[in-house]
């Protein structure tokens, strides 16, 4: 660890002990940061090299996107935070031999979207003016951070056939509550971190957290979601996607894989042979495949 993240990470959890104010507004930039851009792993560069490439004006920035495929339905990909679009490779290779277009973009200061910083207004933007370009999505798929954003952009208007959520969270305080769980601060300084976040990203908001809870609030009727998570994945909880699904009753599938982490979940079998049959034929599908745990009681907390 860097000796200056060191000292940052020895000083909040200090404040914490004495002051949450003071330990919130030390660790908010630090909760902020997105960090070095992820780079295009081997197994990802013939695809993303294969992309046809343009660019999206998004909020003061441009925005790096790429399309793959010729087909007449459209499939949109969001990556999660510190991602790239191109961790989507073996979900491309899959649905362009099925016949689809695939589109995607790096969100600012992720990938080859250059930027100091980014927040949800960013990747909300850029699916919106994506769906301004492509019209219906045949399936929104995000991963991570990218499955709040699409849960959202859903919830909000943005049409489409059906969602999956990949190692996704089902609401956005899972974030911070998180974030303060792996430092070690107290739940006081949570709360603050959440009060000092909304106010400078979503200060217009006057319950800014319910805007993007997908439990309280599911995905318009008629919408169908699949939720794929790891049972041992480190960064969100396989309870996150538990309660994503069960807050969707009938209308929602459920994948847990063993071993697949995180982020190399986008590559397994399971996924793969899941996200196919989903985007082809929906929930039916799954069920005629055996893919899936059924829908369960929306009452899940």
């Amino acid at each position: 660890m860097h000796p200056a993240l060191t000292a940052t990470l020895a000083a909040i959890r200090a404040a914490d002990r004495v002051s949450p104010e003071v330990a919130a507004r030390l660790a908010l930039p630090l909760f902020k940061r997105v960090g070095p851009a992820l780079p295009v792993r081997p197994g990802e560069r013939a695809v993303h090299e294969s992309a046809a490439r343009s660019s999206l004006h998004v909020r003061g920035r441009d925005v790096a996107t790429y399309e793959w495929g010729h087909g007449p339905e459209t499939v949109l990909l969001v990556h999660g935070w510190r991602g790239r679009a191109a961790q989507f490779a073996p979900i491309v290779r899959e649905l362009r031999a099925e016949g689809y277009r695939l589109v995607a973009f790096d969100a600012p200061a992720n990938g080859e979207s250059r930027a100091r910083r980014t927040d949800i207004r960013d990747y909300l933007a850029a699916i919106e003016a994506l769906q301004s370009r492509h019209g219906r999505f045949r399936a929104v798929i995000g991963h991570s951070f990218g499955g709040l954003a699409a849960l959202t952009a859903v919830r909000e208007g943005l049409a489409t056939g059906g969602v999956v959520a990949i190692s996704g969270m089902a609401d956005a305080r899972f974030l911070v509550d998180s974030f303060a769980g792996r430092l070690g601060l107290s739940a006081p300084t949570a709360d603050v971190l959440a009060r000092e976040f909304a106010r400078l990203v979503m200060h217009e908001q006057q319950d800014p957290y319910a805007r993007f809870d997908a439990v309280a609030t599911p995905l318009p009727a008629g919408v169908p979601l699949l939720v794929v998570h790891d049972h041992g994945d480190r960064e969100v909880a396989a309870s996150e996607g538990t309660r994503l699904h069960a807050a969707h009753g009938e209308r929602s599938r459920l994948i847990v894989t063993e071993g697949a982490g995180h982020s190399r979940i986008l590559g397994a079998d399971a996924t793969l042979d899941a996200v196919t049959a989903f985007v082809n034929g929906g929930i039916e599908a799954l069920d005629r495949a055996g893919l899936g745990q059924a829908g369960v009681a929306a009452s899940v907390a």
